[in-house]
């Protein structure tokens, strides 16, 4: 049983961020042609990769693993609330990253006739994992809070 609720908090922005690392972000067609953008690569539809998308497939990697080892570290509050930070940090990067490669996929598609292109829900759980990971911030600041108010009544 989980007795913290932080630790559910950082569990759900690992869930969120490694469902990200493994489906389609956003989609980009025109021409009888169709464009996929993952955590890795910007690819066709035939598998093809057009860009490398590797510095955010890395951001999304490390924003899931984070979490899970902090999540470990629950006799140490104060460093478990720097992780979060980092998290939260590596979380605003990488919806930096996936808004930016969104990009680079329309201007390929621009220069197709008929382009259309359009993002799928996946892409905003970074950003569901950032509100997490300041819940998560704040469970533990409260733990810390909690723990020094019983050190002063000894």
């Amino acid at each position: 049983m989980i007795q913290r609720i932080q630790t559910l908090y950082l569990l759900i922005v690992t869930a969120l961020v490694t469902v990200t690392l493994f489906t389609r972000l956003a989609w980009f067609g025109g021409s009888g042609e169709e464009f996929s953008l993952y955590a890795f690569a910007l690819k066709s539809a035939d598998g093809e990769e057009l860009y490398s998308a590797v510095y955010l497939g890395i951001l999304l990697v490390l924003a899931a693993v984070l979490p899970l080892v902090t999540v470990f570290l629950y006799r140490k509050r104060m460093l478990q609330i720097r992780l979060c930070v980092v998290e939260m940090v590596l979380l605003v990067g990488s919806a930096l990253m996936e808004g930016i490669y969104y990009y680079l996929g329309c201007r390929v598609v621009a220069e197709l006739s008929q382009s259309a292109h359009g993002m799928q829900a996946t892409i905003v759980l970074p950003v569901v994992g950032l509100l997490f990971a300041w819940l998560s911030v704040r469970a533990i600041f409260r733990d810390e809070l909690l723990v020094r108010s019983t050190d002063r009544i000894r």
